[in-house]
């Protein structure tokens, strides 16, 4: 069984390492001291793991010479699909106007208050949404915000209302419209 070392190393560490005119071999114990005892100092903080690969301490350093820095690539979500935005509007419109009718709160304002948070909805599905892991709290507080503003009741309870029908349904509808299952 071989050891392997993992550090993250500081600023001041890696100057001190591009400056340094030694050699590699040279440099392995002056950088990692304490490099098998879990030492931790205001440079480095160093972890001890087991490995079945052999121990190469002189890459970590190369590695930590030339400043190789890796990034993890970044995720580009789908653009929103037109199409789909409208059904899905379509049908959260119906849903709204079939749970808010059923509370007497709303009375004479029940469509003035759904034509809001329908608006807000449909502006996000066409504008941002971009299908699984897109869909974005901001248009139901925005839906909340808005009814009340224009002096309507039921703003917080229509908002959470549609939080709760998108959440059950937007990405699930998304899946199955970019699977074919649906066509336009």
């Amino acid at each position: 069984m071989a050891w392997s070392v993992v550090t993250t190393p500081t600023l001041s560490a890696l100057q001190f390492i591009n400056s340094s005119s030694t050699s590699s071999n040279s440099l392995f114990p002056l950088i990692f001291p304490h490099a098998f005892n879990n030492y931790n100092n205001n440079n480095y903080n160093y972890k001890l793991y087991t490995s079945n690969l052999k121990k190469q301490p002189l890459n970590l350093i190369k590695s930590l010479n030339n400043h190789i820095i890796c990034r993890a690539s970044e995720y580009k979500f789908p653009d929103p699909i037109p199409e789909f935005a409208d059904y899905e509007t379509e049908k959260f419109k119906t849903h709204m106007m079939d749970k808010l009718s059923k509370k007497k709160r709303y009375g004479d304002e029940l469509e003035e208050v759904v034509g809001i948070c329908v608006e807000i909805l449909g502006k996000f599905l066409h504008e941002e949404y971009g299908g699984p892991g897109t869909l974005l709290v901001l248009p139901f507080s925005e839906m909340a915000v808005t009814v009340t503003e224009n002096g309507l009741t039921g703003g917080p309870q229509a908002a959470r209302a549609a939080v709760k029908w998108a959440t059950a349904n937007v990405d699930k509808d998304w899946k199955e419209w970019t699977n074919g299952n649906r066509s336009p």
